[in-house]
């Protein structure tokens, strides 16, 4: 140790000086706050997500951003359900698609976002989603979680595909009749083991077939309006449309619903021509050097409406939990780095979710839509009014719903029981659900 040799350095006043450099030195440092966010993200989406976090923990020494990814949302809520026996929550849950917001509010330990869009940090954010879509705001117009991680259907099509089918023009037809004959095309000529597939068969032929063609998928505005219970009733339209995708199963221009889970991988690796999906894929489909593709909206009937609607927004948001003062505080000041264009741009190009904010969609540049086909068109109309039929749907029970019209359209479309069977079926079935206590 090297010892200073001053005559004057213990004076009164050094002498106190030091007396609080050494009191200063032997204080205990004061750990960071840990702010846990729980997610079931995709790989690419994840790596997107760790990215930032350790962009953000790397910036600041006051808050760690802790990440725990799980397989599936059913795990999700298991461990939560035990977090909050153990009370010992996450700050930031991830959770959404058929979860319904007013259920997931009245849970006791949910903290509504909208509770927290006065803190400096977040006032005056300008977020993208327009604030009449029910998916993630109330009836108020009001936040409840934080959304990042919202995402629309879209037909998926493989540039090279269409190129080598000689299909003109070469991007998929917008009305399900004429998309018919360019799939035969694709079959005879290159794509006869994948023509089309989709993982989401309730979302396409059931929700969005309403609002892609401009109808209502319930009653009572979707179960929106507050004057009695919603019920389903499939009309012709419906029919028509499950016998047309049953006659695509069978005459193999379509695959069937047992290949369902593999759709994405598959279409990820050139196999399919078409892939009609969320768009929570884009980034991942952006990362693949050897996969050429583009994105259109999905299909329409023109015989129901002159233009096609927009689909429902799906997909998730981070809902926040309650909690101290100071983990609160420390997770706002976390979303709203999120929040800030840099940040909110970069996750939106990276991952397909839609934009965050407008500042995030405003700075993308036209250099990422390249080769991109609709993707900017299709996105732009999110921040505007959504129409009566677009806005999204209450429904009670409805994760239990969906859960049946999936088992019913995998029945129909395997050419188990004919479209009018399969419909009346799932209308009886879910107009009881929707009345259980």
């Amino acid at each position: 140790m090297k010892f200073i040799n001053d005559p004057g350095f213990f004076r009164p006043g050094r002498h106190a000086a030091w007396l609080l450099v050494a009191a200063l030195a032997a204080a205990p440092s004061f750990a960071a706050t840990d702010i846990q966010v729980w997610h079931t993200m995709d790989e690419h989406n994840a790596g997107a997500f760790q990215d930032l976090v350790k962009a953000y923990n790397r910036g600041q020494s006051d808050v760690q951003v802790k990440l725990r990814a799980f397989e599936s949302p059913q795990k999700l809520e298991a461990a939560l359900d035990e977090a909050a026996r153990a009370k010992n929550l996450p700050a930031l849950v991830e959770l959404g698609d058929d979860q319904m917001l007013d259920q997931i509010a009245q849970r006791s330990y949910i903290q509504p976002f909208y509770t927290q869009q006065n803190n400096p940090a977040l006032k005056n954010t300008p977020w993208f989603l327009s604030s009449d879509n029910a998916f993630i705001y109330d009836a108020k117009g009001r936040l409840m979680a934080f959304p990042y991680m919202l995402e629309i259907p879209v037909m998926y099509y493989n540039r090279d595909a269409f190129k080598k089918a000689d299909v003109e023009p070469a991007v998929p037809q917008r009305t399900w009749i004429e998309l018919q004959g360019q799939l035969v095309s694709l079959a005879n000529n290159g794509s006869r083991k994948c023509p089309l597939t989709s993982d989401l068969p309730v979302s396409i032929n059931l929700e969005n077939l309403a609002a892609v063609n401009n109808q209502l998928f319930a009653s009572e505005g979707n179960g929106l309006k507050a004057k009695g219970l919603p019920s389903f009733s499939f009309d012709s339209t419906y029919v028509r449309h499950l016998s047309l995708m049953i006659s695509w199963v069978r005459s193999e221009i379509m695959v069937g619903p047992q290949f369902g889970p593999q759709s994405v991988d598959r279409f990820a690796a050139g196999e399919c021509a078409i892939l009609m999906s969320n768009s929570g894929h884009i980034g991942r489909f952006n990362d693949k050097r050897l996969l050429r593709y583009a994105v259109s909206g999905l299909p329409y009937y023109p015989e129901v409406t002159k233009q096609p609607g927009s689909p429902f927004v799906s997909g998730a948001g981070l809902w926040l939990t309650k909690g101290d003062k100071p983990r609160t505080e420390a997770t706002v000041q976390f979303l709203a780095w999120l929040a800030q264009p840099e940040q909110a741009a970069k996750w939106y190009q990276r991952t397909g979710f839609l934009p965050l904010t407008r500042a995030a969609f405003e700075q993308t540049p036209d250099t990422y839509y390249k080769n991109m086909g609709q993707w900017r068109e299709l996105v732009a109309v999110y921040s505007q009014k959504a129409s009566a039929t677009g806005q999204g749907f209450r429904i009670a029970n409805y994760p239990s719903i969906r859960a049946r019209f999936h088992q019913i359209l995998d029945s129909a479309l395997e050419g188990q029981q004919p479209a009018v069977t399969a419909l009346k079926l799932a209308a009886t079935e879910a107009n009881k659900m929707v009345r259980q206590k």
